[in-house]
């Protein structure tokens, strides 16, 4: 790498940086003596869409390490949440996690295949780079969503791009 010139992989792990900042934010705030609020009832729950938020920068190393995921052989098991303290180890786990698979990782490897599959069922078949911005963006999205929850509990919401009426200046 020349001077001046940033990498996909360096791009991926500052972006993976800030967004780290907001979310930990956001899993401090977390209510998890109500974990199965929802404000509807085709809403996730409070603490597993917390824990889906905490969980998702994992995807990050997962991808970089493996060529797939089938639901079918990787039952989803979620991880036992008490307090907020642990939906921010959680998340913080999987930041450095990834962190370390990304600085470890050639810019090759983003080319390479990952697929998403339930046995002979494909989902989706995408780079691994492509893998990598998915996750963030599903960060960003369930985020936001548990900031409307916030919203609804009467929780001051952080900000995450910019203010928000509980957090007006940056």
């Amino acid at each position: 790498m020349t001077t001046g010139t940033m990498t996909v992989i360096t791009s991926l792990v500052n972006e993976m940086e800030e967004q780290a900042k907001v979310t930990e934010q956001f899993m401090k705030l977390v209510p998890t003596d109500q974990p199965d609020w929802r404000p509807h009832e085709k809403s996730m729950k409070l603490v597993p869409l917390a824990s889906h938020i905490a969980e998702l920068p994992g995807w990050v190393e997962m991808a970089l390490t493996t060529d797939e995921l089938d639901f079918e052989t990787a039952p989803y098991t979620p991880v036992q949440i008490n307090s907020a303290a642990d939906l921010l180890k959680l998340h913080l786990e999987n930041v450095e996690k990834s962190r370390k698979a990304l600085l470890e990782a050639d810019e090759a490897t983003l080319d390479e295949q990952w697929t998403l599959r339930s046995g002979n069922t494909i989902h989706s078949v995408s780079t691994k780079g492509e893998v990598i911005r998915m996750a963030y963006n599903q960060i960003v999205h369930h985020r936001a969503q548990l900031g409307v929850y916030f919203r609804l509990l009467g929780i001051p919401v952080p900000q995450s791009f910019g203010p928000t009426a509980d957090s007006p200046a940056f």
